[in-house]
């Protein structure tokens, strides 16, 4: 692949490893380093040296510690976003993300899903009224094509210690993009953005020389404002009935993961 010559462009890189001298330490600098000299600002959201707090609290909704009214998750929380009232660290995050043109989510895969402190940034940033919801003038729901981060790119880049064949069609841990579907579709595509196929590092803990597996992502990176996007289907176009299951005349007696993918070829963005 070879390395991109779009303009320069803003990149949010957010990661989770409590080690900085790991391989994803390692990594997550050169990655970024790379993504400098080709122009491209880099934010870094580094959740373990930022001391974040995953865990989503009252004080998220705008609730004092001696409230008495019920927290209502989604309610509360879009109403503080609206009204300015999120903690300062949700708030600076999701200033972070507005500003990037591409969000590269990096961490090693723990019992097949995200680092807790990870999963953390997501419940408290993406909340109802920045990251999805309806729109108050129009009405328009707020999801997948129509999604509000509509335009930005999105890349998981993981280490993992299974090997290479384990994450394939037939691998005993499951095909790599079906694994990461709640990541991959359940949230960067139902908030508007185009989903790059996610890169993996497998027997991760087996790597002694990191440079090959360093040179292998920046690969990856030259193409992040190029390469196609996995294609996941729009949702209001007629593909999908209003109870969003995939309308029958769509790949008719087909089920699975691999049906929310459109058959029809894309080509590079």
């Amino acid at each position: 692949m070879e390395p991109t010559t779009t303009a320069p462009r803003t990149v949010l890189w957010l990661s989770a490893h409590p080690e900085s001298r790991s391989l994803n330490g390692v990594l997550r600098r050169a990655g970024s380093a790379h993504l400098r000299a080709q122009g491209h600002q880099v934010l870094d959201s580094d959740l373990y040296a930022m001391g974040w707090d995953p865990v989503l609290r009252p004080a998220d909704g705008g609730h004092g510690p001696a409230a008495e009214d019920r927290f209502r998750v989604s309610d509360d929380t879009r109403a503080a976003h609206r009204e300015g009232r999120q903690p300062g660290d949700v708030a600076a995050e999701q200033e972070k993300l507005l500003a990037a043109d591409a969000l590269v989510v990096q961490f090693p895969l723990w019992w097949y899903g995200l680092p807790a402190i990870l999963k953390g940034w997501f419940d408290r940033v993406l909340v109802s009224g920045f990251a999805f919801g309806t729109d108050p003038a129009s009405g328009q729901r707020l999801r997948f094509e129509q999604g509000p981060f509509a335009g930005k790119c999105a890349l998981a880049a993981l280490t993992l210690g299974d090997r290479p064949a384990a994450i394939g069609p037939r691998g005993k841990s499951g095909e790599l993009t079906e694994m990461l579907f709640g990541l991959l579709h359940g949230t960067f595509a139902y908030t508007g953005m185009s989903v790059l196929p996610p890169w993996a590092l497998p027997s991760a803990d087996r790597i002694e020389d990191a440079r090959e597996s360093m040179a292998g992502l920046n690969r990856r990176l030259d193409g992040l404002f190029t390469e196609a996007p996995i294609p996941y289907r729009p949702q209001f176009t007629g593909q999908y009935t209003p109870s969003w299951e995939l309308a029958d005349h769509v790949r008719p007696g087909e089920t699975g993961l691999s049906i929310h993918i459109s058959d029809a070829p894309q080509g590079a963005r």
